[in-house]
């Protein structure tokens, strides 16, 4: 019977992860924080668009030579703008991401199926290549998670005013319509970072479901951010460290651990409030 885990040469492979296990951390940091804004705002399905535009940005750009990484932003961008005008109301936004995820996976495809590089080039964009994250790809994520995570604390106030009850927040004179614009770009951002760490398929695992699960588990404005990124740092970096000892792919190791916390936070709000949904709502 196969050996499941072996940890016996860690001392040998951990020095090889060293760029995986920032680039985790970071993505962990900056996808666990603005993830609490994804789901109160609504716009889970929106973050699976903005992958898919991402991915196809990326793999126009690898088709021709350019940097990956710009392209992925590219994509991110042009997305975040297309949903950010012409998704204003939910179902608007949902009709659009439905319309946009298929295209941008379609391009895309179209685009790796043309590239004449090695496959791993192609297929890390869609599932990941955290294991062979290099300088220029840390240094790019280090300025963009700089970048949001300032720009996050420049308008927490009235993003969280406009993003808990924007109603009320335009009554208040909060320009909701901007911070709405100001959350895509950085949404977009994010994305982009995370398409070329973790893949296109799996970004919600790292933008949503830690999010999710906090949500689950409290309504504190500062322990929901403080749980999230918790959640989304042990998933990533847990999940390299224990892909090290396994011997397998990363990703279904990341997926499974936020997965679980997810169940758990659901497993044990049911047993607090029985049928009865979080906060006594029935």
């Amino acid at each position: 019977m196969p050996t499941l885990f072996d940890f016996s040469d860690y001392d040998r492979l951990i020095p090889l992860v060293t760029n995986s296990l920032i680039a985790g951390a970071l993505l962990a940091l900056v996808g666990g924080l603005i993830g609490v804004f994804v789901i109160t705002r609504q716009l889970a399905f929106a973050v699976h668009g903005v992958s898919e535009l991402s991915f196809a940005g990326a793999a126009i750009f690898l088709l021709f030579g350019l940097d990956v990484v710009l392209g992925s932003i590219v994509g991110s961008i042009t997305a975040a703008v297309i949903i950010g005008t012409l998704g204003a109301r939910v179902q608007e936004r949902n009709s659009l991401v439905a319309v946009l995820m298929p295209f941008g996976l379609g391009i895309g495809i179209l685009a790796l199926s043309l590239y004449p590089g090695r496959a791993a080039n192609k297929f890390g964009l869609l599932t990941g290549q955290i294991v062979t994250v290099d300088d220029p790809q840390v240094t790019w994520l280090i300025a963009i998670s700089v970048s949001v995570l300032i720009a996050i604390a420049l308008f927490w106030r009235p993003l969280v005013f406009a993003s808990l009850d924007s109603s009320v927040a335009v009554a208040r004179g909060v320009k909701v319509d901007l911070i709405g614009w100001l959350f895509m770009i950085l949404l977009g951002l994010v994305v982009a970072a995370a398409v070329q760490i973790i893949g296109a398929l799996l970004v919600l695992s790292l933008l949503v479901t830690p999010a999710a699960a906090a949500l689950r588990l409290s309504s504190s404005q500062f322990w929901v951010p403080v749980m999230s990124i918790g959640i989304a740092m042990i998933s990533v970096v847990g999940g390299i460290l224990l892909a090290l000892g396994g011997g397998l792919p990363i990703s279904p190791y990341v997926t499974t651990i936020s997965f679980l916390f997810y169940l758990v936070a659901r497993v044990l709000t049911s047993k607090r409030f029985g049928i009865i949904g979080v906060g006594g709502r029935k």
